[in-house]
């Protein structure tokens, strides 16, 4: 029997940007050259796939707020430290916004990490002695 010749692999990227939750889907994932971030490349809008949605208003206002936010974007880097979950799937779903749950009821958290952390500064003493 002859093998089934790989698909190339779409992945689903849920990360915070700005006080929401993203969720794309894209083609190709690579490290970044630049210390810190992930870079995606070729991102998938599949406007067929809003109808199978739970609430398909509210994933039709997502999927046109994402298709005109990217549109022209040929590369994104995403930090490191907003990466929630990168996953690989078999098909594209439906790109998503959503609310960022700044709570600490959730079970998905940064990794604590000193890199991304600016050193607190010394104060300045400005008495002098003369």
């Amino acid at each position: 029997m002859a093998e089934k010749p790989a698909a190339e692999p779409i992945y689903r990227v849920i990360f915070n940007n700005q006080s929401e939750v993203y969720e794309l889907y894209t083609r190709y994932i690579f490290q970044s050259e630049m210390y810190g971030f992930i870079e995606v490349e070729e991102l998938l809008f599949d406007e067929s796939l809003i109808s199978d949605a739970s609430d398909e208003a509210e994933a039709k206002i997502s999927f046109d707020k994402l298709k005109l936010e990217f549109t022209g974007v040929k590369r994104s880097f995403i930090p490191l430290p907003s990466v929630i979950r990168i996953d690989e799937m078999e098909k594209p779903g439906v790109v998503k916004v959503s609310p960022s749950k700044e709570d600490m009821t959730g079970n998905v958290r940064h990794f604590p990490s000193p890199i991304f952390k600016r050193p607190p500064a010394d104060p300045v003493d400005t008495s002098s002695d003369d």
